[in-house]
């Protein structure tokens, strides 16, 4: 193509996606979607294409319901070695959160039965929604004035969260844990994008409360629509909240929420006879049954060795080859991407940003409160649950784009590569350190 046809096709694109119109982010993120989405099949294993996961938990849950039943009717398939099931009342039941589930039940209706449904596949398909729903998140940001960022550099900080945090190893293994995560960052993207100014309380609403059934830690967020809400009544003169509108808001953004709690409670009283609004994962058949019993499934007492893999998990150094291996319990959060630690320094803040920060830790929390660090993982996969809410905060207040924001990313993107590519993979197996007793965190003396 000569100059001049560059030219026209410029002037043609101008015309079709003016700047700052909602045409052209729509285009820009579905060109984000299909580079995603590219790039994550291109990493993909040729099994998770061609076959079912080992731990197919959503598609089994989605077949149960399919022959109007809540528990699988049968033991766990004997592919899945009975990696966490749940038993109560001697039936079988999927603990798992349940919304994937509704996802993959088309499918599971045309494949027939799970074993012939590709589950994998699926959720790499879905795998590039989260980075374009992101991209819009920043791009409102911008547009709300509360964020400097160019639309270039909103671009990049999308290619930065695909790629240089551990979202890109969890979407190469399709697995029940990791499909969730997959789903949940669609899920608080497409929640932040509709509680940034309050403005669709429905919609922001049912976004939340479909995360709750897929990722229940990620409920706190709600803080986020509460304080938006605030903010934008206090935003004409005088500067007083319209209790009214607000408390309208506040109740649209409540329904679906309520909605979702309803239906978990029902769910659990049919399956396990008590009315509560966790999962039944306290019901799994695993070989730390016995501190569920004790401590419950979150409790102080699973703190110390939380925060130690979230802080301080590094690789084992090794006086030969393969000289490093990482331990399965997962590497430490800022090893992974170390843009994180900007955070610690904002560049400046807001009450958006701060609404952002009071969201985001109660989540934070929970899950070093939980019985369960993430294991088995290359990094802190539960990140996954906040890492939107983070990536905003950078874009709001994170480092200008230069040398040290480029080699922060650049070191994300090569550990994230690395993990992407030898998780879980045969022939990579030497570079992990895994104890199935989950007692040794940091490399034995």
């Amino acid at each position: 193509m000569n100059l001049a046809g560059v030219a026209l096709l410029r002037e043609r694109l101008a015309i079709w996606f003016p700047a700052e119109s909602r045409q052209r982010r729509v285009a820009l993120g579905l060109l984000v979607y299909a580079a995603c989405t590219v790039i994550f099949f291109a990493f993909a294993r040729r099994d998770l294409l061609t076959e079912h996961t080992k731990a197919n938990h959503f598609a089994l849950l989605a077949d149960s319901w399919v022959h109007g039943r809540l528990d699988l009717g049968r033991p766990p398939p004997a592919y899945t070695q009975n990696n966490d099931f749940a038993e109560f009342n001697g039936k079988w039941f999927i603990s798992f959160p349940p919304f994937p589930a509704v996802i993959l039940l088309p499918f599971l209706y045309l494949a027939k039965t799970p074993e012939n449904l590709r589950d994998g596949q699926i959720w790499l398909w879905l795998s590039g929604i989260g980075p374009a729903v992101l991209f819009l998140v920043l791009e409102k940001l911008r547009r709300m004035g509360e964020s400097e960022r160019t639309e270039l550099q909103n671009l990049a900080l999308t290619g930065i969260f695909a790629f240089g945090t551990v979202y890109f190893f969890t979407v190469e293994q399709g697995t029940v844990w990791f499909a969730a995560h997959v789903v949940a960052v669609v899920l608080a993207g497409t929640f932040l994008l509709f509680a940034l100014g309050a403005e669709r309380p429905i919609l922001a609403g049912t976004a939340l409360g479909l995360a709750f059934l897929t990722r229940p830690d990620i409920l706190p967020a709600g803080i986020l629509y509460l304080l938006e809400t605030l903010r934008v009544s206090r935003s004409g003169e005088p500067k007083k909240p319209a209790w009214g509108a607000v408390a309208k808001k506040l109740a649209l953004f409540a329904i679906p929420i309520a909605i979702a709690l309803a239906v978990t409670a029902w769910h659990n009283r049919a399956c396990f006879g008590t009315i509560q609004f966790g999962s039944g994962h306290e019901h799994l058949t695993v070989g730390w049954r016995a501190r569920i019993d004790k401590w419950g499934l979150f409790s102080y007492h699973f703190l110390p060795r939380n925060l130690g893999i979230f802080t301080s998990s590094l690789p084992f150094l090794l006086k030969q080859s393969p000289w490093f291996q990482i331990n399965t319990h997962g590497l430490a959060l800022w090893f992974t991407t170390p843009l994180y630690l900007c955070l610690f320094w904002p560049r400046k803040t807001s009450p958006v940003f701060r609404a952002l920060v009071l969201a985001t830790v109660p989540i934070v929390i929970m899950l070093l409160l939980y019985q369960n660090s993430g294991w088995l993982q290359f990094g802190y996969r539960f990140s996954n649950d906040y890492a939107v809410f983070l990536f905003a905060m950078l874009a709001i207040a994170g480092p200008r784009f230069g040398p040290p924001l480029y080699a922060l990313a650049a070191w994300g993107i090569a550990v994230n590569t690395f993990g992407a590519v030898t998780f879980d993979r045969a022939g990579f197996q030497q570079f992990y350190y895994t104890d199935s007793s989950q007692q040794i965190i940091f490399q034995p003396d």
